[in-house]
């Protein structure tokens, strides 16, 4: 299979749907060809440019619990804002940085 001028491609696609249905993104994970790194992996989760996306959850230790089952890592801490968010950011195995943030009370 060819996609985007590569040869022998292998990848995992995940669509994710916004609940009213109107924005969709799609994630995709390659198997081959080998990812390119052409940035250091540990930049900070400021670096401009699409590095990391984020997402509202409902219980953040327990997606963070089965993110780090896929090869997700905490970056920095689980911090709480004031009594409105625990917001972290969490490292993918492409070194893609998501960001997640559960609203409190």
């Amino acid at each position: 299979m060819t996609i985007q001028r590569m040869d022998n491609v292998r990848q995992d696609i995940a669509m994710l749907r916004t609940p009213d249905g109107h924005g969709k993104v799609e994630l995709a994970k390659f198997h081959r060809p080998k990812s390119i790194s052409p940035e250091p992996q540990d930049v900070p989760a400021n670096t401009l440019g699409i590095r990391r996306i984020m997402f509202a959850v409902d219980d953040i230790e327990d997606v963070l619990a089965r993110l780090r089952t896929h090869g997700a890592e905490l970056v920095g801490e689980l911090e709480q804002y004031e009594n409105l968010y625990r917001p972290c950011y969490v490292r993918g195995p492409e070194g893609i940085i998501v960001g997640l943030a559960e609203q409190l009370g």
